[in-house]
């Protein structure tokens, strides 16, 4: 059974950093594509950040570019999110997603909740102002 765990959530001041980690047990992140979502309390589940595991392709929410970092270790099997620059609005729960086995022919399916079948339980970031 596939298990995604994140981890390195906490509080952090306003233009502050934070790196989260997404691991999987139960296979590696071979042929996947892997993501990271985040909800804030009261809204939707957004698309913040993706990778294509095999060439490294990477996708981002407009609002999210220049400030987060979505990468890839293989040696670790983990992936990370390179968060910058935080302000209150990045405060949620962070999500990390995955599938194996796709390959979407359009970037849009990347970025959507519906092209990912395993998610995490979901790490908390709090940004104080």
């Amino acid at each position: 059974q596939v298990q995604l765990v994140e981890s390195g959530g906490g509080l952090v001041q306003a233009g502050g950093s934070l790196r989260l980690s997404c691991q999987t047990s139960g296979r590696t992140f071979s042929n996947s594509a892997v993501a990271w979502f985040r909800q804030a309390p009261g809204k939707e589940r957004d698309f913040v950040a993706g990778i294509r595991w095999s060439g490294g392709n990477t996708y981002y929410a407009d609002s999210m570019k220049g400030r987060f970092t979505i990468s890839r270790d293989n040696a670790k099997n983990t992936v990370y999110l390179q968060m910058n620059s935080l302000n209150a609005e990045d405060t949620a729960v962070y999500y990390c997603a995955a599938v194996w086995g796709r390959t979407y022919s359009t970037s849009y399916y990347y970025t959507t909740k519906g092209g990912y079948e395993y998610w995490g339980q979901g790490t908390q970031v709090t940004v104080s102002s």
